[in-house]
């Protein structure tokens, strides 16, 4: 733990129990994660990050991959997410990172929450299209790992690129990695698959149509029912 991380955990202990207690208690088991969790809300951890940014506004990559690597193993489901939340509020940092940072970041995660902090519209299409050989290698790794947190990030690093952006390079990759993890049953993968089909809607309506007919005896039910749901009424 480095000296920046040991701020953090202050700070985490400090607002511990800070939001809506009786909805944040019932959470746990809903992120699914058996980590220390502080009990705190969303926006009480946005505004630490907020805070500690401006108190610490020269923070370069070095300090940062440092944090990062720091707070992803920490004990806590928060710290986990709280790197998350920084890899978001300091986009010039974060796009110098070097995409195989993540699979190391992953190691620690447990449940949905604590992969998708990590992964879920964190990375824009833009910085994974300048360095798509980087970008695919490390995708391509998590797909064939054996550890479910990282095929789940395999899925879930694509579903906001895919959505803002119609390069065939995301949706090809986006496709192959779904027919890889078609017979997984593990709720962490069939709802991902899900996610990512409806995500690709956007900007490959025909494509994930055609996809789903030619596809039907393979994809989790879960994975039909809401993408046709979405093809049909545009709604989630």
């Amino acid at each position: 733990m480095n000296e920046y991380h040991q701020e953090l955990v202050i700070l985490l202990i400090k607002n511990s129990g800070k939001g809506t207690s009786q909805q944040l208690t019932r959470q746990k088991n809903y992120v699914g994660t058996s980590k220390k969790y502080y009990t705190i809300s969303n926006p009480v951890k946005k505004k630490i990050v907020k805070d500690w940014i401006r108190k610490n506004a020269t923070l370069n990559l070095p300090e940062f991959t440092e944090l990062l690597n720091s707070l992803c193993q920490g004990e806590s489901h928060d710290e986990i997410t709280l790197g998350g939340m920084f890899l978001k509020a300091l986009p010039k940092l974060r796009k110098q990172l070097k995409p195989d940072l993540i699979n190391n970041w992953l190691e620690n995660t447990e449940g949905w929450a604590e992969i998708d902090s990590l992964c879920q519209s964190v990375f824009p299409a833009e910085q994974i299209l300048n360095d798509w050989t980087a970008w695919k290698k490390l995708i391509s790794g998590l797909l064939k790992s054996n550890k479910i947190q990282k095929r789940r990030a395999s899925l879930v690093l694509l579903t906001g690129p895919v959505k803002k952006s119609p390069d065939v390079r995301l949706s090809g990759l986006a496709f192959a990695n779904i027919s890889v993890l078609t017979a997984e049953k593990a709720i962490l993968i069939t709802k991902a698959i899900s996610w990512l089909l409806r995500d690709l809607i956007k900007n490959h309506r025909k494509e994930v149509a055609d996809y789903l007919k030619q596809n039907s005896d393979k994809l989790p039910k879960i994975a039909i029912r809401e993408t046709m749901r979405k093809l049909r009424t545009g709604r989630k």
